[in-house]
């Protein structure tokens, strides 16, 4: 089904960046609130090894839909703050295995309290009711361009 919007590029901008990176923002200066001098980017790579730790990197890659050079520039710079280590994989050694240092660990109950608050600040003035209909919206965009 094709359907015509008289104002797709607006749509398609908010889409892309307006909301996405306000979030991001919003999200980085809650971080820093609470003191914590990581990226929203780093934080989630962070949540997903909070979850599970000993992903690989192309694991954290799909999970967060970002390119492989992209995955390894954000473990490096988490490695530089001792937050997280690589370990090579016993059975497949062109793999690394991702874990999280104590640091990282630790981080992890301020980090969540901040995302939290950062969500709880994204949905203001929503009702139950739209927030499906906004994530309903966006699953199917997401499902059409898969």
């Amino acid at each position: 089904m094709t359907t015509s919007f008289e104002h797709a590029d607006e749509f398609f901008s908010f889409l892309t960046g307006k909301a996405s990176a306000a979030l991001a923002r919003r999200l980085q200066k809650n971080l820093k609130y609470e003191g914590i001098t990581i990226t929203s980017e780093q934080w989630t790579l962070l949540y997903y090894l909070w979850i599970e730790e000993g992903r690989t990197q192309q694991e954290l890659a799909c999970l967060t839909f970002r390119d492989k050079p992209s995955v390894s520039r954000l473990i490096n710079n988490l490695e530089k703050v001792k937050l997280v280590m690589r370990v090579n994989d016993k059975e497949d050694k062109r793999s690394n295995l991702i874990f999280l240092t104590k640091q990282g660990r630790q981080l992890r109950e301020g980090c969540m309290r901040q995302a939290h608050k950062t969500i709880g600040e994204a949905l203001e003035g929503l009702n139950y009711e739209e927030m499906i209909k906004a994530k309903n919206t966006l699953e199917i965009v997401y499902t059409n361009l898969k």
